[in-house]
């Protein structure tokens, strides 16, 4: 034991010394390459006394960054992440002109300019050589993967025998994307998962509901309900303001109703992790949580605390920073060369979106990847981690794309290192991937026909509209459709002349879902009151090509869905007569039931049509890539897990709905405290 514990010492010091010399050796290579940048006096120095210099100030900078670096990154934990991401190069540039004026021989220096650049390449260089020293031990790197890990634990008590849970969310990667993927060879990890002689899980499709977004996905999928989340985004009359799915005060809101509708607290309340989530899940550890962001809380709940981990270590900002830049070069590049092609679909892609990009596939990616690595060194029971990297492009891009793909590839890498971590993990980790809903294909509404769904529906109010909209095709059929239903002629000028009107709808999108709603009414409208206060207003809709069905509520029926050529098909005769859901295949009615019986779902929702053929659907947001509606891939999701856990769902039923995907997942948790699930029946029982 005595002897065990002398050679890790020494093999500690000998890394360290060996770090020491690549450092140095570095800072000689930048002085010799860099004009600014001198380790000698202006008199000049021998050689011997230029390597002591270097050897120096590499030794100083190394004990600063492992000593001061933590301490700064605490300090500016309250600013943002992109900044603090930003901040990396000219703190670690700060240190490094603090180590070389702690030479006692009062030699070397270095312009501001110069000492980022000369610091950000020693983190890079010094963490690349130690990393790669720790590879052939298990121990070193283990003790590697702690100090980048958060230890928030501490001196708990001991790590229980029986299985963790990892449950890692690929947003937006739709079931038949996943399988193509690892058919193409552009996911080798997930293709060793699921093939070979021996595969370790199984792929499970599950389809979502009508709302097939993240906002209504996970927070079913983590709370157990989603009841009364019609949409990404909707309008609620009772308190006069607009629910989105991403907006912290509105996750907060949702996660509140969710526990109170369900009772249940959430999927990660046994010593549970949330990292990178819309909701909590009821977890004591939180970090990157959107619906904790305007809380008061904690050191350790504190939204941005999950950045410390990764940014203590100024090699990881480093790269990580690097990464960033090349990403929006990638993406400045990619979205060029489309434009040149003339490529269609296409949507615009300039402005930030480029940075919003780079910080979805980049930055959060890695933070998130590092929080879950930490939290399964620390033992946790439950981690729940959302990825969100593919959806950001895929809107963007397409969900076929090559841009697309190669975010996969990296998505796949992450997963790789998550599952080596779980060799090092004091307790064996079972490793569930899924994803929350798919994307769709397809152009826009407004690329297609010219025109908004507002627009449309202006022109259906007989409001005036865009002089954009007037002069497109569709803009004049609308306007046809209008006097057609009217049997009147539509004032296209005087509009400043007339009366005040009540006030304007308001029309909101979520991907091929629309939803409009009128806030002077304080009740949900019928279709009646609909007819009585705009005659042409539903028929508009119906009829426009671009339109698959409407969902509204009936006196006379409850609830009807309305189609072209004035077809109306009573809620309770869907099953029967599908009329226009008939194109968006089993499941549709029910989901459209469902949704009608929320309080809050709108006066009119509007699902765009969805061409069977190619999969295609026309989203009323300006995404190539959409979800958010019924129509093809983006209801269709996955689950991956481990052959270890029983089977999702028993007999082939279907998995329909975040909330049986909750029920499942709660299973699972059971089971990992309990006996091992064998993972096949003996042949004897099987014939028995």
């Amino acid at each position: 034991m005595l002897g065990r514990r002398w050679r890790r010492v020494a093999s500690q010091i000998g890394r360290s010394v060996t770090v020491w010399a690549v450092s140095t050796l570095t800072l000689l290579v930048l002085a010799g390459i860099l004009p600014d940048f001198q380790l000698q006096s202006p008199d000049g120095d021998s050689s011997t006394r230029i390597a002591v210099t270097a050897a120096f100030g590499a030794g100083a900078f190394g004990v600063l960054s492992a000593l001061v670096w933590p301490l700064l990154v605490r300090l500016l934990l309250l600013v943002p992440a992109l900044v603090l991401g930003l901040l990396v190069f000219f703190l670690n540039g700060a240190l490094l002109l603090v180590a070389l004026r702690l030479n006692p021989a009062d030699r070397g220096g270095a312009a501001w300019e110069t000492a980022v650049v000369v610091a950000a390449v020693m983190s890079a260089v010094a963490s690349a050589t130690g990393a790669a020293l720790a590879v052939r031990d298990d121990d070193a790197y283990r003790r590697r993967l702690y100090r980048l890990a958060d230890r928030r634990r501490g001196t708990g008590p001991p790590c229980p025998s029986t299985p963790g849970t990892v449950f890692l969310q690929l947003d937006g990667v739709g079931h038949d994307v996943l399988r193509d993927a690892v058919r193409k060879g552009l996911m080798p990890t997930l293709a060793r998962w699921t093939g070979g002689e021996r595969p370790t899980h199984r792929l499970t499709p599950w389809r979502t509901d009508w709302s097939s977004q993240t906002g209504a996905s996970q927070l079913g999928i983590m709370h157990g309900s989603n009841h009364d989340v019609p949409a990404f985004r909707w309008y609620e009359k009772d308190s006069g303001e607009v629910m989105v799915c991403n907006r912290p005060t509105s996750a907060a809101e949702l996660q509140r109703r969710a526990v109170r509708h369900s009772g249940d607290g959430g999927l990660l309340t046994v010593d549970g992790a949330s990292r990178g989530n819309l909701f909590s899940g009821g977890a004591e550890e939180q970090a990157l949580v959107l619906s904790i962001a305007t809380m008061r809380r904690s050191r350790e709940t504190r939204s941005r605390a999950g950045y410390f981990a990764y940014f203590s270590d100024p090699a990881n900002a480093v790269r990580t920073a690097l990464s960033f830049v090349a990403e929006v070069g990638r993406e400045i590049g990619q979205s060029t060369r489309a434009r040149l092609r003339k490529t269609r679909p296409r949507v615009s892609r300039g402005g930030l979106y480029p940075f919003v990009r780079a910080f979805a596939t980049v930055v959060e990616r890695d933070v998130v990847v590092a929080a879950v690595m930490g939290d399964m060194l620390a033992g946790r029971t439950a981690v729940y981690a959302d990825l969100v990297a593919y959806d950001e492009v895929a809107h963007h891009s397409g969900p076929a794309s090559r841009d697309a793909e190669k975010v996969l590839e990296h998505l796949d890498r992450s997963l790789e290192l998550i599952e080596n971590v779980a060799e090092h993990a004091p307790r064996p980790y079972r490793i569930v991937v899924l994803s929350d809903h798919g994307q769709s294909p397809g152009e826009t509404f407004r690329t297609r026909y010219g025109l908004t769904l507002g627009d449309l529906v202006r022109a259906g109010c007989g409001l005036p509209v865009p002089r954009r909209a007037r002069r497109t095709h569709s803009g004049a059929e609308a306007r046809t459709a209008v006097r057609a239903a009217l049997r009147i002629p539509v004032e296209e000028r005087g509009e400043r002349d007339r009366p005040a009107r009540r006030s304007e709808p308001i029309v909101l999108a979520s991907g091929n879902l629309g939803l409009i709603s009128f806030p002077d009414v304080p009740h949900r409208m019928t279709k009646e009151e609909i007819d009585a206060r705009h005659p042409a207003l539903l028929t508009t809709l119906a009829n426009h090509p671009g339109i698959g069905f409407l969902l509204v509520r009936s006196e006379r029926h409850g609830g009807v869905v309305l189609g072209p050529f004035g077809t109306e098909i009573p809620l309770d005769r869907l099953d029967h007569d599908p009329g226009p859901l008939a194109p968006f295949g089993p499941g549709a009615a029910d989901a459209v039931r469902r949704t009608h019986s929320f309080p809050h779902t709108a006066d009119i929702m509007v699902n765009s049509m969805y061409d069977p053929a190619d999969g295609e659907v026309l989203a009323f947001e300006e995404q190539i890539g959409s979800h958010g509606g019924l129509g093809g891939a983006q209801g269709k999701a996955f689950l991956l897990s481990p052959l270890v856990l029983s089977a999702p769902a028993e007999d082939g039923a279907e998995l329909v709905g975040a909330e049986s995907v909750h029920r499942v997942l709660r299973r699972w948790l059971d089971e990992a405290g309990g006996p091992q699930v064998p993972l096949e029946r003996p042949a004897e029982e099987r014939a028995a």
